[in-house]
């Protein structure tokens, strides 16, 4: 298997809630292979799709209920400190819940934790060690 994530497919409670998160409120444009049944996202070489949590459950031939924490959160990096304050104030003030906000962390760099509509996990994060190449996707040393 070749070391590659292509697609994060996110279930979802309410499609056309959580479109609206993402797309308007957040700014994301989607794909032109998003229909009424699911989204996509590109995000520089990685893809966010969004898709009914009781359909993705059904083709995974697995129980929706799920609860708590699911063991896997999603990150953003940011390019400074200020950045993960500005989408934390955002993804707030567009009904997401701020489930720790932004502080210097034991690895040196600063982050801050949001859950979206669906209780997703999305990690907002400053890493002074990590860069970002020309066409702005994440390189690691």
């Amino acid at each position: 298997m070749r070391q590659k994530l292509n697609i994060v497919t996110l279930g979802v409670k309410d499609l056309k809630r959580s479109l609206r998160f993402y797309e308007d409120g957040l700014g994301w444009k989607p794909s032109s292979a998003s229909n009424e049944n699911i989204a996509f996202f590109q995000m520089g070489g990685v893809v966010i799709s969004l898709y009914p949590r009781e359909k993705l459950a059904e083709d995974g031939k697995t129980n929706s209920g799920g609860n708590g924490f699911s063991g896997i959160t999603l990150a953003y990096n940011a390019k400074g400190e200020a950045e993960v304050d500005e989408v934390l104030k955002t993804v707030e003030d567009l009904g997401a819940t701020i489930v720790k906000k932004g502080e210097k962390v034991f690895w040196g760099g600063y982050s801050g934790y949001f859950a979206d509509f669906d209780e997703h996990l999305w990690e907002v994060a400053w890493n002074p060690f990590f860069e970002f190449d020309e066409s702005d996707n994440l390189v690691l040393p």
